[in-house]
């Protein structure tokens, strides 16, 4: 098939990348004439295992193109996918702006019938609107349907390729027929496709990432109870998880998660729901925790080096919000950075691929090569995101070179036995055993 993609943040150049690698002609589009030129260099502007690799592979073979000609793209596909951003707005809702001037850029190239997809996350009722813009400047017969996407950042293109279901919401049997056909490389190979109305997949994204969000939010909070009571979190975390009702995943404590869309599709989630005379209690819960898990483990540390941070350096190892990916949006370490920065500590910070990304945003602290340089010669080990590579850390060589072995472990990559026989002092994540000064910590009420 032939397919437009307008957008190529990360979900339209993942959605548009991995089309092309199912055999279909794509054109990906933006208006950022900048971004296609590197694109068309093969390069990428994201950290994602696998993408750079497809990227070249698919434009090699010409079945992938990159361009900012919106009418030549639309006049020649079949389907039109909007995956533009919807970033958040001042009130927690989604910002559709962008949404809307994609489906009017569309509008105004359509030569035929068209089927335009709804990639990006919006709240129910967009497509309607959608609609609205699409006919308000085009006499051609089109449909609208809604085709959430489900990827993990670092696990994208297993995501889109090898889904565990695919969503399509439409009303139309003729728009169905056609995005069914579009996934038939997938589902001839088992993979379950689900057809609904447009508003309920448009509802089915928000509520499966409140939901995900929720679970992360429920373990943190256990954790800090563990704290207060001697439990160890990783045990009860065991012990839940085998229950196969509740499952292993989303259920490591921490310092909460970030990124782009678990903060803002809350958020967004809650907002709709305020707009519509509906409170959602537990899902406003869920931001509060999140928000709050920070300022707890900023409070471990003050506990510990007290509030004059003057005459300490801290070496901090991750800065992405999760492993795998360059992202640095909604990342718990820019707040806690941040905090440690007002309180006159230095900062030598390490990612494996999040640093180009956090020097746009964290000015005032210094990288390095390596994780063993950022921890020379400071005063405590700052653990806040997951890269397999921490976890395979040499104690011993780390403890040579340090100046004061205190590791504060905001993920949980290590256990404490271990790490407290290799001599350090370590404070982590919902473990009530371990050398922790829980006394000064107070799990807020959620307002």
């Amino acid at each position: 098939m032939r397919i437009t993609v307008i957008g190529t943040g990360y979900v339209g150049l993942v959605a548009g990348v991995c089309l092309a690698e199912m055999g279909n002609e794509v054109i990906c589009i933006d208006n950022n004439s900048d971004k296609i030129e590197i694109l068309k260099r093969g390069e990428i502007p994201i950290y994602e295992p696998g993408l750079e690799q497809l990227i070249t592979k698919n434009t090699k073979e010409r079945r992938l193109i990159f361009s900012t000609d919106t009418d030549s793209a639309v006049k020649n596909s079949e389907i039109c996918f909007i995956a533009v951003g919807t970033p958040q707005s001042e009130d927690g809702s989604a910002d559709l702006q962008y949404v809307f001037e994609a489906a009017k850029s569309i509008a105004k190239s359509m030569n035929g019938y068209k089927v335009i997809v709804n990639k990006s996350t919006v709240p129910v009722g967009t497509a309607d609107i959608v609609k609205k813009f699409i006919s308000e400047n085009t006499s051609y017969d089109f449909d609208v349907v809604s085709n959430p996407e489900f990827l993990r950042q670092g696990n994208a293109v297993k995501d889109f390729l090898e889904p565990d279901r695919i969503i399509i919401g439409s009303d139309s049997d003729k728009a169905t027929m056609i995005i069914k056909n579009l996934y038939s490389p997938l589902t001839d190979n088992g993979i379950k496709i689900i057809i609904m109305d447009i508003k309920s997949a448009e509802m089915t994204k928000y509520a499966a990432n409140s939901f995900l969000a929720t679970k992360i939010s429920f373990m943190n909070e256990i954790a800090n109870l563990c704290e207060k009571l001697g439990a160890d979190a990783e045990m009860v975390r065991l012990g839940i998880s085998s229950d196969e009702r509740i499952g292993n995943k989303f259920l490591y404590p921490g310092i909460g998660y970030g990124g782009s869309c678990f903060p803002k599709d809350t958020r967004a989630l809650i907002n709709l729901a305020k707009n519509n005379d509906c409170e959602m209690k537990i899902i406003k819960a869920t931001d509060f925790v999140n928000s709050n898990q920070v300022k707890l483990f900023i409070q471990k540390i003050i506990n510990r080096f007290g509030n004059d941070m003057r005459n300490l350096t801290f070496s901090i190892w991750g800065l992405a919000f999760k492993p795998n990916t360059n992202d640095m949006r909604e990342a718990p370490s820019i707040a806690i950075i941040n905090t440690l920065l007002s309180m006159g500590a230095k900062i030598k910070a390490y990612d494996p691929k999040a640093m180009p990304s956090a020097k746009k945003i964290l000015k005032d602290i210094s990288y390095c090569d390596s994780a063993y340089d950022a921890a020379e010669n400071t005063d405590a080990l700052l653990i806040l995101t997951e890269w397999k590579e921490f976890g395979e850390t040499d104690l011993l060589k780390l403890k040579s070179l340090i100046k004061n072995p205190v590791i504060f472990d905001g993920r949980n990559i290590f256990r404490h036995i271990k790490i407290e026989n290799a001599g350090f002092e370590y404070h982590c994540i919902g473990n009530g055993r371990a050398k922790t000064n829980t006394k000064e910590l107070h799990c807020e009420k959620v307002s």
